[in-house]
């Protein structure tokens, strides 16, 4: 029976090859909104490997806000007045190959509490 009534009475299923669990996942969380989320929160575990070991020292990122605003700790003012000038080519290396961008850069100067 397609579409209709199956056995065990759900609705919609049809018989076949089963999804594989990381498609249904996937499926899912791009449904719910979660990838895109899930996407933006990658820039804070790429942090480092994007930006350079430089600017890695003396920076930590910690957060990412849905629309897209990235915070990021910063060891002083003046780094934190640097990294602003340096903002629109950091956010390319963060946006590169990301379906969901990384709209603007918070930088908040201040101890770095590495975990």
């Amino acid at each position: 029976m397609r579409g209709g009534r199956g056995a065990g009475g759900r609705e919609g299923r049809t018989r076949g090859k089963p999804t594989p669990l990381k498609d249904a996942v996937r499926a899912w969380a791009r449904k719910a909104g979660v990838a895109r989320r899930l996407d933006q929160a990658r820039a804070v575990e790429e942090w480092a490997e994007r930006v350079g070991p430089q600017i890695a020292t003396v920076t930590r990122a910690d957060s990412v806000t849905p629309d897209g605003l990235l915070r990021v700790q910063v060891a002083s003012a003046a780094w934190a007045t640097e990294l602003s000038l340096m903002t629109p080519r950091i956010l390319a290396r963060l946006n590169e190959g990301r379906e969901s961008k990384i709209r603007d850069i918070r930088w908040i100067a201040g101890p770095l509490d590495r975990p």
